[in-house]
């Protein structure tokens, strides 16, 4: 990213729409007139994977590395390509357009999707057969593995009959002809999103505006990922865990953090040269402009915990081979757009790696007014112009309810040091962003929440808290007139027009 630009981050779950959760359908569309109009060069979300009840909602565990959220779908392009009537949109009525609901959005949305496929049954099939067959070398596993997990009552994998569980092909060419009809048509909601998501990708490109994707680095160990391809994680003979995935104790945590993924056997990705992976960024690539690879450090190395271990603290380091991985990587895929996730307790080696292949790093503003003002990396003097500024990130509080919450006089002291005067809550999210705008980093992003100048009940997920997160949603009404010409003005005068 050589050229000086600025975007928004906000996730499709986040829009605005009349069918409980946001979706690709009108409002995307308008999003992105508004990121034009204000002279915006980028729209950021995250993950756009399956997301469920049982891990909370969280776009980053789900049970596919490669299937996208079919509720996402626009009830309204359903109804525009005849796919539904228009009375079967009344069984949204009474839904919250406030805060996600996903409960209500899986049942009513659920529904819909059946009128769909009855109606796609007897329509002209020629271009979902072209999606399967450019998809095939995933879209028939994730069928399957969602199909059989209703079959099985929601049992992880692992639980499955054996002969399933191991992938005897006669035995799941058997259950899958039982269930022809149900896998078909999650095959057709894959295909439903691609094309709605194709077109969008499309306008936004035309109207100027990259999309940037999110890849989680690792996968939930109950997912289509691991069933599929056990051979590339640390399992033993019965597919069950050996090794935890997390990160050690640290300033924010006497215990570590023990995640839960699978860690991967880098040795056998390395014999078969990284097919799953390099399958998985080809994929991402197809889906957006440029990429942000979540925990960068795991691919120098990475964390492992015994299966057995209740906390992080009994893990060890373990090393990937990173140079070797990015070289295959962009020897397949040159100059490949990608954002390395490089926050926390980072290595020179992580660094060194970075730079090395000429990833934009990232730079969090909110972390910096906790130490030394003159050297800490993340505040704007110090960046290069090879990386990407924000004030916070999904995972962060809002800048206002930073400030009110989160602070202690001390550090608020250094933060006004800083600034050269004393800010207001009100104030403080445009101080801040103006001064990542006029800073040397070439991208600079900002969660919508800041722009509108937001608090802490508006921030969109709280790490370590499973209830309550990925719910916060914006209304057309927040992104007033005044607020997009104040940001286009300050793009402006910033010189950030790509």
């Amino acid at each position: 990213m050589e050229n000086r630009g600025s975007g928004l981050l906000l996730h499709v779950s986040c829009l605005w729409s009349d069918f409980g959760i946001g979706d690709l359908g009108p409002s995307a569309y308008k999003f992105i007139d508004m990121l034009k109009c204000a002279k915006q060069s980028f729209w950021q979300v995250l993950p756009l994977n399956p997301t469920n009840a049982i891990t909370c909602n969280s776009p980053y565990s789900s049970v596919s590395a490669f299937a996208s959220n079919v509720f996402f779908i626009s009830p309204e392009l359903l109804l525009k390509d005849g796919l539904i009537e228009k009375r079967y949109l009344d069984l949204f009525q009474g839904i919250s357009s406030e805060r996600v609901d996903y409960s209500k959005v899986y049942e009513s949305k659920t529904k819909i999707f059946d009128k769909a496929y009855d109606k796609f049954k007897m329509t002209d099939k020629a271009s979902f057969e072209l999606f399967c067959k450019q998809n095939v070398s995933w879209l028939e596993d994730y069928a399957q593995f969602i199909v059989f997990k209703r079959v099985f009552n929601g049992e992880i994998w692992t639980q499955w009959p054996k002969e399933i569980r191991d992938r005897v092909q006669a035995a799941v060419i058997n259950l899958s002809e039982q269930n022809f009809e149900e896998i078909h048509k999650e095959k057709f909601l894959q295909y439903l999103f691609a094309r709605q998501w194709e077109a969008l990708k499309k306008y936004a490109n035309n109207s100027d505006v990259q999309i940037i994707g999110d890849i989680p680095i690792y996968v939930t160990y109950d997912s289509v990922d691991v069933w599929t391809n056990p051979e590339i994680f640390k399992l033993d003979a019965n597919m069950n865990l050996e090794y935890l995935a997390g990160v050690p104790p640290d300033y924010f945590s006497k215990t570590g953090q023990l995640w839960g993924n699978p860690v991967y056997d880098w040795e056998v990705m390395r014999a078969n040269g990284y097919k799953w992976w390099m399958q998985r960024v080809e994929h991402n690539l197809k889906l957006f402009d440029m990429v942000r690879i979540d925990h960068f450090r795991g691919f120098v190395d990475f964390w492992q915990v015994p299966a057995s271990e209740k906390t992080a603290i009994n893990g060890e380091w373990q090393k990937a081979p990173s140079r070797d991985f990015f070289n295959t990587l962009l020897k397949k895929y040159p100059n490949a757009p990608i954002i390395a996730e490089d926050l926390g307790i980072i290595t020179d080696e992580v660094r060194d790696t970075i730079k090395h292949f000429g990833f934009a790093g990232m730079k969090i503003l909110l972390f910096a007014f906790y130490e030394d003002l003159k050297k800490h990396p993340y505040l704007p003097h110090n960046y290069i112009e090879n990386c990407v500024a924000y004030t916070g990130t999904h995972d962060n509080n809002t800048v206002r309810g930073w400030f009110k919450n989160e602070l202690n006089d001390t550090d608020k002291e250094k933060l006004f040091t800083y600034l050269g005067k004393k800010v207001s809550a009100d104030a403080l999210p445009w101080e801040l962003m103006e001064i990542l705008m006029e800073s040397k980093a070439n991208t600079v992003i900002f969660p919508v929440q800041d722009i509108l100048g937001l608090g802490q009940d508006d921030r969109m997920n709280m790490p370590g808290v499973a209830q309550d997160n990925w719910q916060w949603r914006v209304s057309p009404e927040q992104l007033t007139d005044d607020i997009l010409k104040k940001l286009s003005v300050s793009t402006l005068n910033s010189n950030r027009i790509m």
